[in-house]
């Protein structure tokens, strides 16, 4: 009876947004791939995993749900973890032929395999597998219900440790701040800043609700197919130089956010036109220019993540902001033919601004909540498969750590991070790492069969834009 007590006091009721998450045709799940440069312990990690993971409440409880909502709501009821169940440790042939390809195939199986809902829902997968980039690899899968991406790897980053520093968490690039400014040009700046702000959320909002109810992308080789509830069969990685990146953004003076999508928009280009020219019909190689897509890009609500907060939640039980609080936007795409490879940045800029100086991705979050408070489930997951079923792809970008870090005691080489769950024929993820940039392609290989190639032609985009930003500069010193 005591139990039973202490159980019932332990309750918490799930939030809105977990319980969308859980639904069936939304079941949705973050996978998390770290690369070490050193050979892994089990023993170490499970024994990392004890004295701080399993310390948040969220993974040391079982989510109880009913799809039905006239039978109550959800709830986390605390439990007992035995961590040993959720580490997995599979025999691997240590002479392999391609590890690489071996790496890729298990994340997928892994990833859509069911997962137990009738234990905390997360595990690690340690694999003892020299791959191209790492001699160990760990793969997480974390339920959505737990925590949006942005809170699930700041909480695995609060795990880590810097290499020089062991007991030093690892630290983040403060944003610049604005260089002080006379007075009076401050109050202009300020109202005009707001008068642009409220512009901006009025036309932005109209004009996703306008598509959300009655429209949708214009049907190409990349989109997924009407009513689908969960595409993506295929998660493969690609690594880069990040220093690529900053080198276009710093010859152009934007974001390296900027830069990103615009290189994503140039190679999503350049593939599709690969794919019409091989129809030799003038009806088709006219389409692209005429071709009106959009990607759903995630952006995190909370003001600043802080690492040290949720070490403490685990090693102190202190308090700390946690759960889904991602908003998102709808970002059209520019897919038209263009000789000069910097437009896609110069429209990307053009387009995250506007997005950035809106409250678009706040309403969007305040719409499901109340849509959810107010009509129930049933009614936020006929939106969420709207938004995702009739948009080209979902897009998120993930800001890691500058320095080298270690997870319990393993130095790690990489960081990769994909969501899968949600109908769309392709997730992109960006996951950013000391020097390094990870890009994540989940895809349905139905619809893109050679997801490879797709990300070879974003990465040769950003060789094209560096190259393009290295002639300008040349020219400009010779005038």
């Amino acid at each position: 009876m005591s139990m039973k007590k202490q159980i019932t006091e332990g309750e918490e009721p799930v939030s809105p947004f977990a319980q969308l998450f859980s639904l069936p045709g939304l079941d949705v799940f973050n996978v998390a791939t770290i690369g070490f440069k050193n050979e892994g312990d089990p023993f170490t990690f499970i024994e990392g995993l004890k004295n701080t993971l399993i310390n948040h409440p969220r993974f040391s409880s079982i989510l109880l749900t009913s799809h039905d909502e006239r039978k109550g709501k959800a709830k986390w009821i605390p439990t007992e973890v035995k961590v040993e169940d959720h580490v997995i440790v599979p025999d691997i042939d240590p002479h392999i032929e391609n590890p690489d390809e071996f790496l890729e195939d298990y994340i997928t199986n892994m990833a859509f395999s069911p997962m137990n809902m009738s234990k905390p829902l997360w595990e690690f997968h340690l694999l003892k597998l020299k791959t191209s980039h790492a001699k160990y690899v760990a793969v997480a899968r974390f339920h959505h219900s737990l925590g949006d991406g942005m809170s699930l790897m700041s909480l695995l980053l609060a795990c880590t440790r810097k290499t020089c520093d062991p007991e030093a968490l690892p630290t983040f690039l403060a944003p610049k701040k604005n260089q002080a400014r006379n007075a009076w040009w401050s109050l202009v700046a300020w109202f005009w800043h707001i008068i642009r702000l409220m512009s901006n959320t009025c036309i932005e909002v109209i004009k996703a609700v306008v598509f959300i109810c009655f429209a949708r992308d214009t049907t190409t080789d990349i989109m997924g197919k009407p009513g689908a509830t969960c595409s993506a069969n295929k998660i493969v990685h690609k690594i880069i130089s990040l220093d690529d990146v900053k080198n276009v953004k710093n010859a152009m003076k934007m974001t390296v956010n900027d830069v990103l999508f615009g290189m994503v928009q140039a190679g999503l280009s350049r593939y599709l036109n690969q794919i019409y020219d091989l129809d030799t019909t003038s009806k088709t190689r006219k389409t692209l220019d005429k071709t009106y897509l959009h990607g759903v890009v995630f952006f995190n609500l909370r003001p600043n993540r802080d690492i040290e907060d949720l070490a403490n939640m685990m090693a102190k039980g202190s308090k700390s902001r946690w759960g889904n609080s991602i908003g998102y936007v709808l970002i059209p795409l520019w897919m038209k033919s263009e000789n000069d490879i910097l437009e896609y940045v110069r429209q990307a800029k053009t387009t995250m601004d506007r997005k950035k100086l809106s409250f678009e991705p706040l309403f969007s979050y305040v719409l499901l909540k109340l849509t959810m408070e107010i009509f129930g489930l049933t009614a936020v997951k006929k939106i969420a498969e709207r938004i995702y079923g009739n948009t080209t792809m979902a897009f998120s970008n993930v800001v890691g750590p500058a320095e080298e870090i270690s997870f319990f005691g393993h130095q790690i080489s990489y960081i990769a991070s994909s969501t899968f769950g949600i109908p769309q024929a392709l997730i992109i993820t960006l996951q950013s790492y000391m020097d390094k940039l990870v890009i994540s392609l989940a895809v349905d290989l139905d619809v893109i069969p050679d997801p490879h190639h797709l990300g070879n032609l974003i990465i040769e985009a950003l060789s094209m834009m560096n190259s393009a930003v290295s002639e300008t500069i040349v020219h400009a010193s010779e005038v």
